[in-house]
C-alpha cells in the first residue's frame, strides 16, 4: 500500500468515486469503507486529506469489475452515489459490490442478490466487515422470496451474465425501486482484447 504524498486522488465527476491520473491514464478509486482491510487483494492508498486526516482508498479494477469499465469507458452517469440504496442482482463473490459499498458509505446501503453457494461464501465473509451490505441467497428471478429482505432503493443492478438478465431485471423494480430511481443493465460483452464492454439504460 502506497501513503503519504506518492499519489494525488482526485474527485471523478462520478459522486463518490475517486481518481489517479497519470498522463492519459486513470485509475479509478472509491473510498475505502474498512481502513486496512483488502477485498480482492487490490491496491490500496493511503493518502493525508487537508485536514491531516489518513483516508485510504481502493483501486477499482475495471478488468475485475464491469462497472469499473463502464466509469472509464465514460458512462455518462452510474447513479449510485454516497447515501444510495441499492439492489445488486449477480453479486458474485462481492468484487464490485464492495465498491457499491464504498461509494454508498454509511448512510447507504447495498442488498446483494446471489445464488451460487460457492460465490455466497465469499459474498459473506466479504459482509462480515462492511455493515452497510446484505447478502441474498436467492434466485433473481424469484424478488417475492426476498422482498421482506429488502427496502425501497434508488438503484437497481443488474450484473447476471444470463441470456434472459434484461427479463429478470424486469421482475424487480415494482417490488423494490423508488419513484424516480434508476436501474442498470450490464451486458457481457467480450472484444478481442477481452475488456468487457458496457450497455447502461
Amino acid at each position: 500500500m502506497e501513503g503519504g504524498n506518492k499519489v494525488i486522488v482526485t474527485p471523478h465527476r462520478h459522486a463518490g468515486v475517486f481518481m489517479i491520473a497519470k498522463g492519459r491514464d486513470c485509475t479509478i478509486l472509491t473510498k475505502n469503507l474498512v481502513p486496512g482491510k483488502a477485498v480482492y487483494n487490490e491496491e490500496r492508498h493511503s493518502v493525508q486529506n487537508e485536514y491531516g486526516t489518513e483516508v485510504e482508498y481502493r483501486v477499482w479494477d475495471p478488468f475485475r469489475s464491469d462497472l469499473a469499465s463502464a466509469v472509464i469507458g465514460g458512462a455518462d452517469n452510474i447513479w449510485i452515489k454516497p447515501g444510495a440504496k441499492v439492489l445488486y442482482l449477480g453479486a458474485a463473490s462481492g468484487t464490485t459490490v464492495s465498491h457499491v459499498s464504498d461509494i454508498a458509505g454509511p448512510e447507504g446501503c447495498v442488498y446483494a442478490v446471489e445464488i451460487s453457494e460457492k460465490s455466497g461464501r465469499e459474498l459473506v465473509n466479504m459482509a462480515k466487515t462492511r455493515p452497510n451490505v446484505t447478502p441474498i441467497f436467492e434466485d433473481a428471478r424469484n424478488p417475492a422470496k426476498y422482498k421482506m429482505l429488502v427496502s425501497m432503493v434508488d438503484v437497481i443492478c443488474a450484473d447476471l451474465a444470463q441470456p434472459d438478465e434484461a427479463m429478470i431485471l424486469a421482475h424487480n423494480p415494482s417490488f423494490f425501486l423508488k419513484m424516480g430511481g434508476h436501474f442498470l443493465l450490464i451486458i457481457n460483452v467480450s472484444n478481442n482484447t477481452s475488456r468487457p464492454l458496457i450497455q447502461i439504460k
